[in-house]
């Protein structure tokens, strides 16, 4: 069921799931799996072809190959930019840490104050996918069967997607917006959808 919230639409899935994200169960498959890279909007792909050579020292050789062979974006399918791809497997600012944990190497130049991008909204906000409706933005739950572990955590800590969206939510369409999803989710509590 889809609810006007603001000026957004916003599906119930992402009151009444529970996620929280588990990377020693996935080791970040959400950024080596799918048919896709991370969709990007047109200033996200400005941002990183400026920040490229800060982000560089992380990325592993195939993603800085790819990079500088094609640059940090392809156009998909559905004629929207997205990250480039190694072998059109994984992204190609993935790394891995000690553990085999995908990370993102443009979260990891954030992290280290080099540049104040943290990473694509749509990596953020993941497992809320945005689509674009004409006029309209709609805002829904993505269910992927390598999240089965963040949903089960999710679960055991009661937490729905929206609470653990907080920050990418707040970063995206400003706290106001999150405040009435809060506002939402408790209106909402006591309807079966």
């Amino acid at each position: 069921m889809l609810l006007e919230v603001k000026d957004k639409v916003v599906s119930t899935d992402i009151f009444k799931r529970k996620f929280v994200c588990d990377l020693n169960a996935c080791k970040g498959a959400c950024c080596i799996e799918g048919d896709a890279g991370a969709p990007l909007t047109f200033e996200e792909v400005d941002i990183l072809e400026e920040v490229y050579d800060l982000v560089k020292p992380y990325m592993r050789p195939e993603g800085i190959a790819e990079v500088e062979k094609k640059g940090v974006f392809y156009i998909d399918e559905d004629n929207e930019p997205v990250t480039a791809l190694v072998n059109g497997g994984e992204c190609a600012f993935v790394y891995f840490d000690e553990q085999g944990i995908t990370k993102c190497a443009i979260e990891k130049a954030y992290l280290n104050n080099e540049i104040d991008f943290k990473k694509p909204i749509s990596c953020h906000l993941y497992p809320i996918r945005e689509m674009r409706l004409n006029e309209l933005t709609a805002l829904n739950y993505n269910e992927w069967s390598i999240c089965k572990d963040a949903c089960s955590l999710g679960e055991q800590l009661q937490v729905p997607v929206y609470k653990f969206l907080k920050e990418p939510i707040i970063r995206a369409y400003g706290e106001d917006f999150f405040r009435e999803l809060e506002t939402v989710s408790e209106e909402i509590k006591n309807f079966d959808f």
